[in-house]
């Protein structure tokens, strides 16, 4: 059974692409057609990698790890988060900062200090210090759950990245590709798909195109969620520990598939 169809992406407007003159020529398996000068996406390639992408989130959650999900454009902030927050997975909607994953542990000093603050202000550390104190570190405990609040309860590196519109989050990108991390991505016409591991094909600006694409990749990240609570209740039950199913990253990013390039109307 498929994670979605064809119509719920064309109504949804998945199908648009980016004006001709913006495209990039690594996208032509993917494109159907030009129409009025903008590309058209060929949504049933969209339906195949949309499930061929929810399979491999599936797995990775339901062996216990954790996906990351990036998005900081104004249409899918709010989106990513609600979805990110419905299956209790990470997510940066606000800014990438440089180092996110390469420098993870400097982030994850940043998040401590966050904590920190937290803790000396409820154990009254802070209650002899002057209103100007106090403001600089109330500002600066803002600014931190702001970019990081998000990320709080990321211990360690994430397993897979879920990124929207691969070119603004191109520094992402970069450094979960020099880590190895697989990355899965929304990828429109203006886009590179080479260094993307699951490329789902489709118009990253509009939001009932982003949510639908989010909608049936969550869902199946949930199925992985409760699947992996099942079977360690089976376990626990018949006493023993349950399986680690690490999640495998492809071999060799996704490649261009052969086709014929995209035609003229």
């Amino acid at each position: 059974m498929s994670r979605t169809n064809f119509e719920t992406l064309l109504e949804a407007g998945c199908h648009f692409g980016h004006l001709k003159r913006k495209w990039n020529p690594a996208m032509a398996p993917y494109i159907f057609m030009e129409r009025n000068g903008i590309h058209i996406i060929d949504l049933h390639k969209t339906v195949a990698k949309v499930d061929e992408a929810a399979e491999a989130l599936k797995q990775i959650a339901k062996s216990g790890k954790r996906i990351l999900f990036v998005a900081t454009k104004k249409q899918a902030k709010t989106i990513v988060a609600e979805k990110a927050q419905s299956i209790n997975m990470p997510y940066i909607t606000e800014r990438w900062a440089g180092g996110m994953l390469t420098n993870f542990t400097t982030i994850r000093k940043a998040v401590k200090k966050m904590a920190n603050i937290d803790k000396l202000t409820e154990d009254g550390t802070y209650a002899n210090l002057s209103k100007r104190e106090l403001l600089q570190i109330s500002r600066q405990r803002a600014k931190l759950e702001k970019n990081l609040g998000s990320i709080a309860d990321l211990n360690r590196l994430p397993a897979a990245l879920f990124v929207v519109d691969v070119m603004k989050e191109h520094i992402a990108v970069a450094e979960a590709n020099r880590l190895g991390i697989p990355v899965f991505a929304m990828v429109d016409t203006n886009s590179n798909p080479s260094n993307i591991d699951y490329v789902i094909p489709a118009n990253d600006d509009a939001n009932k195109s982003i949510e639908v694409i989010l909608d049936a990749c969550c869902a199946a990240i949930a199925e992985g969620i409760e699947e992996r609570k099942a079977e360690k209740v089976d376990a626990e039950a018949a006493g023993e520990a349950p399986a680690e199913a690490a999640p495998r990253r492809r071999g060799g990013r996704a490649r261009a598939e052969k086709a014929e390039p995209a035609t003229e109307e």
